[in-house]
């Protein structure tokens, strides 16, 4: 199964504000779409922290880490460059030394790179194919776990066009971005049903799944 769980929008759509760049990779206001994952205890053990609210926004959480056996990504989740990698190939994600997936990680890129070994058991590989062939090796990699997809907007948004996303939970929260990347078009929802929805003071969570 393709999942894209802990996905987080605005109350007007917008999956990141305006103005991304590597100083503020969400855009301007888009921190704000995550505040309610890391108030939670599983979103601030994911930091090395303790303490933290439990209830439906955690299980939420735990949700999008339980049964995961590879994740897929866009470049532009993976780092902030564009074109050709650095020489160096310096830049190994906005993480640190030690991402918080613990598996393997497929990147989307039109620009060839060796794979890149983490702490902690993440494993970047970079996929110049497409999505249905970063798919393939992630299905394989997962080893009869799901896959899930990360993004950004626009990640989501071809895997959806292509009807490959089998679930899709989305967090609304209770921000009002005015622009930047939004993330439904007309028809991307064809084919799933709501399937949950819950909601605390922080976020309604909705689990769209595909009919």
């Amino acid at each position: 199964m393709l999942r894209v769980h802990n996905f987080s929008v605005s109350v007007d759509g917008y999956g990141a504000g305006a103005g991304q760049s590597p100083g503020d990779p969400l855009g301007a206001g888009g921190e704000r779409l995550h505040d309610w994952m890391f108030r939670t205890r599983t979103g601030r053990r994911m930091l090395g922290e303790e303490g933290g609210s439990e209830g439906v926004d955690d299980e939420m959480v735990r949700a999008g880490e339980t049964g995961i056996g590879a994740t897929v990504m866009g470049r532009n989740m993976f780092g902030p460059v564009r074109g050709a990698w650095a020489p160096d190939e310096s830049w190994t994600g906005w993480w640190g030394a030690d991402p918080p997936f613990h598996h393997p990680v497929f990147v989307l890129t039109r620009h060839a790179r060796p794979s890149v070994t983490m702490q902690g058991g993440t494993v970047f590989h970079f996929v110049t194919g497409g999505i249905e062939a970063a798919l393939a090796q992630a299905v394989d990699a997962a080893g009869g776990l799901d896959v899930r997809l990360g993004g950004g907007v626009s990640t989501v948004q071809e895997f959806l066009r292509a009807g490959l996303v089998d679930q899709l939970h989305l967090a609304i929260v209770p921000v009002v971005l005015g622009r930047g990347e939004r993330l439904f078009t007309d028809g991307l929802t064809d084919g799933y049903t709501c399937t949950r929805m819950a909601a605390s003071d922080a976020a309604t969570h909705m689990i769209l799944t595909r009919s």
